[in-house]
C-alpha cells in the first residue's frame, strides 16, 4: 500500500474522531456555553443533518473535480472550522461549524475513496479502502476516548485543538504525496441518484440502517450523562465505557 494511502486514512480518522468525541464532552460544553444538554447534544445532530442533507450533492460536485486539490481544499476547511470551533463562546457559531465541518468531510470521504481506488491495482481496490476507513475505526476505539480524555484534562477545547493539529501533517503530507489525478467520472447526477431510490429494497435497507444508526447514536451522544449522572460513576469512567462501546461498534 503506498504511504499516500495512509495519510488520506490519517485524515479519515481525524474526520471521524470529531463526528463521535461529543459523546464525552456534551456535559462541559453545555456548562461553559450555558446551554442545556439537550442543546449541546444537538451539536451532534448538526453534523448528521449536514451529512444527511449536503453529502449527496458535496459528493456529486466533488467527483467532478480533481484529487488533489479537492482533498487539500475540503481538510483545510475542516481544519479550520476546528479552530473556529475551539476558540468561539457563541454556541449558535459552534452548532454552524458541525454542519460545516460534516460538508467537508462528506466530499473529503467521497473524493478520497476515488483517489484510494486509483492508487492500486483493480485487485487491491479492497484493501486499499480498507486502509482507507480503518481511520473510522481506529477513530472509534482510540481518537474518542482520547478526547474525552483531553477534555477531562484541559477542557472540551482541547478536543478540538487536537482534531485541528492532527489534521495538519496530513493536509500537508496530501499537497505533497497524494498524485493530482484527473477529474473523477461525471455523476449520474440527482435524477438518476433519485431514481436509485425508488427501489424498495434500497429503500429497506436505508430504512433500517437509519434506524439502527439513530438508535446507537442518540445512546452515544448522551454517553457521558448516563455515565456520571444515571450510572452514578466518576467522569473518569467515561473514556473507558466509549473505548468499549467503540470497539464492541467495531467489531460489528
Amino acid at each position: 500500500m503506498p504511504l499516500s494511502l495512509y495519510l488520506l486514512g490519517l485524515a479519515v480518522f481525524a474526520q471521524a474522531t470529531s463526528e463521535f468525541m461529543l459523546s464525552g464532552l456534551v456535559p462541559d460544553i453545555a456548562r461553559d456555553l450555558g446551554v442545556s444538554l439537550l442543546a449541546a447534544g444537538a451539536l451532534t445532530s448538526a453534523f448528521a443533518v449536514g451529512m444527511v442533507v449536503g453529502a449527496p450533492l458535496t459528493a456529486l460536485v466533488a467527483a467532478r473535480l480533481p484529487r488533489r486539490p479537492t482533498l487539500v481544499a475540503f481538510l483545510a476547511v475542516f481544519l479550520l472550522v476546528h479552530v473556529l470551533g475551539a476558540v468561539t463562546t457563541d454556541y449558535a457559531v459552534l452548532l454552524g461549524t458541525r454542519v460545516v465541518a460534516a460538508l467537508a468531510n462528506a466530499g473529503f470521504l467521497a473524493v478520497a475513496l476515488g483517489a484510494a481506488a486509483a492508487m492500486v491495482p483493480p485487485d487491491r481496490t479492497g484493501r486499499a479502502t480498507a486502509v482507507l476507513l480503518g481511520g473510522t475505526t481506529l477513530a472509534c476505539v482510540a481518537g474518542v476516548p482520547a478526547g474525552a480524555v483531553l477534555g477531562q484534562l484541559w477542557g472540551w477545547r482541547a478536543a478540538f485543538w487536537a482534531v485541528a493539529l492532527v489534521s495538519v501533517p496530513a493536509l500537508v503530507a496530501i499537497l505533497r504525496a497524494v498524485p493530482p489525478g484527473p477529474a473523477g467520472a461525471a455523476p449520474a447526477g440527482l435524477r438518476g441518484e433519485w431514481g436509485t431510490l425508488r427501489r424498495a429494497p434500497v429503500v429497506l435497507v436505508l430504512l433500517l440502517g437509519a434506524l439502527v444508526n439513530g438508535a446507537t447514536f442518540c445512546a452515544f451522544t448522551y454517553l457521558a450523562p448516563l455515565v456520571t449522572d444515571v450510572a452514578g460513576l466518576a467522569p473518569g469512567w467515561v473514556p473507558p465505557c466509549w473505548r468499549d462501546s467503540g470497539s464492541a461498534r467495531s467489531s460489528a
